[in-house]
């Protein structure tokens, strides 16, 4: 009976390890959703920026180019 007893007590210490790591593994997955949340509503913001920059000089933005556009002056 003392090694059932012993083969409890390791199952529980082992059950009660596994709930702790799975708590601390949800906080962790919280924490990440919340950062990559954050990281697109500022990834959003950036891309309203550029756009909004881009309609106040669309001559500079969204022209087409020619390679001679691409070549240093002293070509």
């Amino acid at each position: 009976m003392d090694s059932q007893n012993a083969d409890h007590a390791a199952v529980d210490r082992r059950l009660e390890n596994l709930e702790i790591k799975a708590s601390y593994t949800e906080d962790l997955l919280e924490q990440l959703n919340l950062a990559v949340y954050r990281q697109q509503q500022v990834i959003d913001s950036l891309a309203l920026q550029v756009a909004q920059l881009r309609q106040q000089s669309p001559e500079q933005g969204g022209g087409a180019r020619t390679l001679l556009d691409e070549l240093p002056p002293h070509y």
